[in-house]
């Protein structure tokens, strides 16, 4: 189904073709590139970079959430992101999106020229980020996620994944429409690697089609990209070897009803979805 996303000062198409939300993490921590896109001028040169590949959406985050990953102040996920924010916005019209769950980065970054706010909390942590995406009349991003900060990754893992992610989902749908988030402004994200099993992020891709007819009124977001779980199946594969094992499940991802795939390797991804698209139309001849 073809439908818009709308954001802050425009609509994105989704269902026409899968969006790529290209990573730029501007932190010294992050599980995959932490450290390298710490100056300004380095994330410039990435972003730019992606944008070259393809990318949709630049998604920017200056707090890592990787396990073990470090609790930043407001004032210093401000000092990491906004400078970026400000330039990139000054020097490209592709979409700028910050991943943040704080609702001062939030208004910041939405007026210093980002579109979307990626919120991993689901508004669980400061439910009035909704306020500020509703004042710009901004793209929210809810993800599934469980626990304070310092228990993203640390809870034991729930029974039943696909039931606890629906419940999760109205929980934070209903919070953000009550603040005035339009519902085409919202995206979901079932929070793939945060606090599930190896077992239930495969669940939650095998059945993602499942969670996409529930909730068909909104676009899904899926990021999975260079997590643990495929480095599982690798036989231990490290981070930086994790890069087929990702396009995989982009391809499965996008298959089964996924509007966004959120990676690092945008070029990698904007051809795997390419691949499967093509595959899939072939299918409705």
């Amino acid at each position: 189904m073809i439908r818009e996303w709308k954001i802050a000062r425009r609509a994105l198409p989704v269902g026409e073709r899968t969006l790529v939300m290209g990573v730029l993490n501007v932190t010294p921590d992050s599980f995959s590139d932490g450290g390298q896109f710490l100056s300004v001028e380095r994330a410039l040169s990435r972003a730019e970079e992606m944008i070259a590949e393809g990318a949709d959406v630049i998604d920017i985050g200056g707090e890592s959430t990787r396990p073990g990953g470090e609790t930043v102040d407001t004032l210093e996920e401000l000092r990491r992101t906004i400078p970026v924010i400000e330039r990139l916005a000054s020097k490209t019209n592709v979409p700028l999106s910050v991943d943040t769950t704080k609702q001062e980065v939030a208004r910041a970054a939405l007026q210093a020229g980002a579109e979307i706010v990626n919120d991993i909390s689901g508004l669980r942590f400061e439910p009035m980020l909704a306020d500020e995406a509703a004042r710009a009349r901004a793209g929210l991003v809810l993800m599934h996620s469980r626990g304070m900060r310092d228990e993203l990754h640390n809870l034991e893992s729930i029974a039943d994944v696909m039931s606890e992610v629906a419940t999760d989902f109205k929980r934070s749908i209903k919070e953000a429409e009550r603040r005035g988030v339009e519902r085409e402004s919202i995206v979901l994200d079932p929070g793939i690697g945060f606090g599930k099993s190896f077992e239930q992020n495969l669940e939650l891709l095998a059945k993602l089609e499942l969670l996409v007819n529930d909730f068909a009124d909104y676009p899904f977001l899926i990021g999975t990209s260079r997590k643990s779980f495929i480095g599982r199946l690798l036989d231990g594969a490290p981070v930086s070897k994790r890069i087929h094992g990702t396009m995989a499940t982009v391809a499965i991802a996008a298959l089964h009803g996924a509007s966004i795939v959120r990676v690092h390797d945008v070029r990698a991804a904007i051809e795997t979805v390419r691949v499967g698209e093509a595959i899939r139309r072939a299918g409705k001849i």
